[in-house]
């Protein structure tokens, strides 16, 4: 899960019927041992779209029926009320100061604009820890539907087989929240900036850069924006690569063939996870 969701349009829109005509092929990695046995696929995940926008391939779906475990992020994502009580859970604490004094002055009027879009009040978050009200802001100019979700397909197609999770709801949230406070700041501040600048176009094109599976765009993206930050890129994306990594590495001579889907942000560029595993002696092929 990454902070700055992409913006999508809802179905009925001109521009989503559009891009609907060209044909899906997101990121698919077949990942081999050294001497060619499959150990498994990774595929990389959007985390909302909206209702009628088309993903699936025939060959993600003969790889859904060919593999024995699926392993995501979080594998509770369906069900929403307890990744949100771990999410206040971890959010809450007292008598913190008005959202306004967390940010510099420059971002200050952005952040009444924001919160007044989200029909906050100034004194909102006076309980919630900064980087938890940085999540909640970026909802605010979200479109697409997080039900719509890529994991969450995969986790009902997978209802009948095992699933394993590479963090669960409580790591990654907690992830956010073991951020100094300095650098959930500069996440709130950069989740600001981003809502104060985006173009809604451009989600728009970002949906569609994930669906034709452009990793090196993605990767580009990767190096932008809030990830440009080196503690928030080591916090958020490099040091999960490298857990996750390790943990694949140590679940593949285990079980049978697993279907990784994970955020397609995890495997774009050179510390991503195919380029990880490849490092790790796994012949990594793209295949899709």
């Amino acid at each position: 899960m990454l902070p700055a969701p992409l913006l999508l349009a809802s179905c009925t829109d001109p521009e989503v019927t559009e891009i609907n005509q060209t044909t899906p092929s997101p990121a698919l990695w077949q990942v081999e041992t050294s001497d060619g046995e499959i150990e498994g696929w990774l595929f990389g995940t959007i985390h909302a779209l909206p209702d009628g926008f088309e993903w699936r391939t025939a060959k993600l779906t003969s790889i859904i029926d060919r593999a024995g475990v699926l392993v995501v992020e979080i594998s509770g994502l369906n069900d929403d009320k307890a990744v949100s009580d771990v999410f206040s859970e971890l959010a809450t604490t007292p008598d913190l100061p008005p959202l306004q004094e967390r940010v510099e002055y420059r971002y200050r009027k952005d952040l009444s604009a924001l919160m007044a879009t989200g029909n906050y009040r100034g004194g909102s978050f006076t309980a919630t820890e900064s980087w938890a009200a940085a999540l909640t802001l970026a909802q605010i100019s979200a479109s697409g539907d997080p039900k719509n979700g890529v994991d969450r397909a995969l986790l009902n197609e997978f209802a009948s087989k095992p699933v394993i999770e590479l963090e669960g709801a409580r790591i990654q949230l907690g992830i956010f929240d073991s951020l100094a406070e300095a650098d959930q700041r500069d996440l709130l501040e950069a989740i600001i900036l981003e809502a104060a600048t985006s173009d809604p176009d451009e989600a728009d094109k970002l949906s569609v850069v994930w669906r034709s599976g452009d990793m090196d765009r993605l990767a580009q993206e990767n190096s932008e924006g809030l990830l440009a930050d080196p503690e928030l890129r080591d916090a958020l994306l490099t040091g999960r690569n490298l857990a996750w990594e390790r943990k694949l590495a140590g679940l593949w001579p285990q079980h049978g063939p697993m279907l990784v889907a994970v955020g397609a942000a995890h495997l774009a560029g050179e510390d991503g996870l195919p380029v990880l595993l490849a490092k790790k002696g796994f012949k990594v092929t793209r295949i899709q």
